[in-house]
């Protein structure tokens, strides 16, 4: 309900009809003031899905525990009870991705402390005595003029406290070199021989290629490092899945319409289904992301063991989630609901997996 204060007009707003308590008899709306401070567009959003009567709530705890049973019952008809599919999955798209932007993933998974992760911290001039480490500086004493790659190993390793221990160290020396002298793009190393091999024999393919390839080395030119790319493209990834998830809705209730009955079920009936699904999905997700963050502010082995287990306990359960929901909504029974739940799943998993290479390919394109 909204707590917004009645109008002392008790005419309505919006039809013209008179008002006697708090909604027009005439068409529902309520007869509130119009004009609000600018938080109420937020707390009024809010306050739509967790009003007293607990549709919000109920709706949430049937869509975690319940496969199929917010399907079910809305297709029965029953549609006052809980929060409607689209209304729904736009409030968790929206409250996902406000998470994302307000907890950035780059700690995900990594220690948010300004402490070294180990306890046995040992003098940096004492770890330089081991043999790999002294080889790699003894080689960059030799040279008179440091190379590219030598002056960003320098200038990473200078930012290490005293007390950094060797997998600092070693972990500085590989992910802080620079691409350009690691890795190369269909085995050319240069913009000018990738372009002179595809001039001499022309793809079918280049119009998708060329593009990449350009942006390879156009990073490789701008000293890019591993690290820099690997956690880039690990944080726009990640944030484009909710983006993949709301693209691949309608055809994921395509593919449960070629595979069920058209009498029996509309694309409607497909679309309810995947509503449901991706809420719940995109939920999985966010709970996922915030024990990543919880495992990096934490820190401490037993208790990460446990959230480390309770995360991959609930991917599995995102999985049997889909064989559970489908088996209750469509009825199906025996081996006939194992092989169409199995073989939609994969087909599904294969088309998703697809669509987010794509996107990683559109983000790899955006990276700078």
């Amino acid at each position: 309900m909204s707590h917004g204060k009645i109008r002392e007009d008790k005419t309505c707003l919006n039809c013209g009809h008179q008002v006697e308590e708090r909604y027009c008899p005439h068409c529902g709306q309520e007869n509130t003031e119009s004009r609000h401070p600018f938080y109420f567009l937020f707390t009024h959003f809010v306050e739509d899905f967790t009003h007293y009567d607990g549709q919000f709530w109920g709706t949430l705890k049937n869509l975690l525990l319940s496969p199929g049973k917010l399907t079910n019952i809305y297709l029965e008809g029953k549609r006052q009870k809980y929060v409607p599919p689209v209304k729904l999955y736009i409030f968790v798209s929206f409250i996902t991705f406000f998470m994302f932007a307000l907890l950035p993933m780059k700690n995900v998974g990594f220690s948010d402390r300004p402490e070294m992760e180990d306890s046995l911290k040992v003098d940096l001039l004492e770890k330089m005595k081991s043999p790999g480490v002294q080889r790699v500086f003894d080689s960059i004493k030799t040279q008179k003029n440091l190379s590219q790659e030598d002056s960003i190993m320098l200038k990473n390793l200078s930012k290490l406290s005293d007390s950094a221990t060797l997998e600092d160290i070693e972990e500085t020396l590989d992910m802080d070199k620079a691409i350009d002298n690691d890795f190369s793009f269909s085995g050319y190393n240069t913009k000018k021989s990738y372009d002179s091999a595809a001039a001499k024999d022309p793809s079918s393919l280049d119009f998708m290629v060329n593009p990449l390839a350009h942006k390879f080395f156009e990073l490789k030119e701008k000293g890019m490092t591993k690290k820099e790319l690997y956690k880039n493209m690990t944080e726009k990834s990640f944030h484009n899945l909710p983006k993949a998830l709301f693209l691949y809705l309608p055809l994921f209730a395509f593919f449960l319409w070629i595979f069920h009955k058209k009498k029996k079920w509309w694309y409607f009936d497909h679309g309810i289904f995947t509503l449901h699904y991706f809420s719940f999905l995109l939920l999985i997700i966010l709970f996922i992301f915030l024990l990543g963050k919880l495992t990096g502010l934490i820190n401490l082995g037993a208790l990460n063991i446990l959230l480390y287990f309770i995360m991959s306990i609930l991917a599995l359960y995102s999985m049997a989630y889909f064989f559970i929901a489908h088996h209750r909504v469509y009825h199906t029974h025996g081996i006939v609901s194992v092989i169409i739940g199995g073989t939609l799943f994969f087909l599904n998993f294969f088309a998703f997996m697809f669509l987010l290479t794509g996107l990683a390919l559109v983000s790899f394109m955006m990276l700078h």
